[in-house]
């Protein structure tokens, strides 16, 4: 049974590589016989994370300098990947603007009246665009050669609405209390979308595509953030850092091997309440 995990000599092209839950998607794939390829912008240093990683856990990990929403870019992740390695065998779609309003406090102009088109842009930008110039220009290279697997990371926010009643601040005014951005809901909605039309699309062609949608994990939020978002969800409390790990192996394995157009919820079952 173990040989159904197994994912040796496969290799990963990881997107938003460097950032909060990159490295971790990175450090599964590794463990378990992968080669991670962490994509992310040159300001994130990816080729630096991918060391740490690397350094850390004692397998290869690789990283690669890019933007996502230029074609030619894209075009270049796997142009390097297939003259490093002659292959490509997994697609981890993980790339996203995700501003956190508990931390930050997005007020006012982060409001749906008020939400400039200019991050409308950007956000739809990394999260669909970049997505679909992943899947179409590394997708088809899975495609051509009959094989592979896509993995869209989408938000249990594709799945349910925001509950804004978690960012309230006391003494605010209605039209200044902080609220999660539409364009997040919006776009991991449309990851979902993604997802179901390549699985039908490439079914033939040996090219599964599924997708995740992730709920919130502990990463030093606020208390009274972190009381709101728990009495929301069944199991009572949020994600540790590692437990979204288990679903991407399934998904990138031969465990999931007839296993197409699903999106799993992992959310401690806030979906469902």
């Amino acid at each position: 049974m173990k040989n159904l995990f197994d994912l040796t000599g496969r290799v990963a092209i990881i997107t938003g590589g460097a950032g909060f839950m990159g490295p971790k998607h990175a450090e599964v794939i590794a463990n378990y016989g992968g080669i991670p390829v962490i994509v992310d912008l040159p300001e994130l240093d990816p080729n630096k994370v991918a060391k740490i990683l690397s350094d850390s856990i004692k397998k290869n990990v690789v990283g690669y300098t890019a933007d996502i929403t230029k074609t030619e870019q894209v075009q270049g992740i796997l142009d390097f990947v297939l003259k490093k390695f002659g292959r490509i065998d997994i697609l981890i779609n993980n790339a996203a603007n995700n501003p956190k309003v508990e931390s930050t406090g997005l007020t006012g102009w982060a409001r749906f009246e008020n939400f400039p088109i200019s991050l409308w842009d950007e956000d739809l930008n990394v999260i669909l665009k970049g997505s679909f110039l992943c899947c179409q220009i590394i997708g088809s290279e899975m495609a051509k050669r009959k094989s592979g697997v896509i993995l869209n990371v989408a938000s249990d926010l594709a799945v349910i609405a925001p509950d804004q009643r978690i960012y309230r601040q006391d003494g605010l005014p209605g039209d200044q209390q902080p609220v999660k951005p539409v364009t997040y809901a919006v776009a991991k909605t449309g990851l979902i979308g993604l997802t179901r039309y390549l699985a039908t699309y490439w079914a033939d062609v040996g090219v599964r595509v599924n997708a995740i949608s992730p709920g919130g994990v502990y990463n030093n939020q606020p208390e009274e953030f972190i009381q709101r978002l728990t009495s929301l969800i069944p199991m009572g409390r949020m994600a540790d850092m590692d437990e979204w790990q288990g679903a991407i192996l399934f998904l990138c394995s031969d465990a999931s091997s007839y296993i197409t157009g699903i999106n799993l919820t992992i959310d401690g079952g806030r979906s469902i309440w």
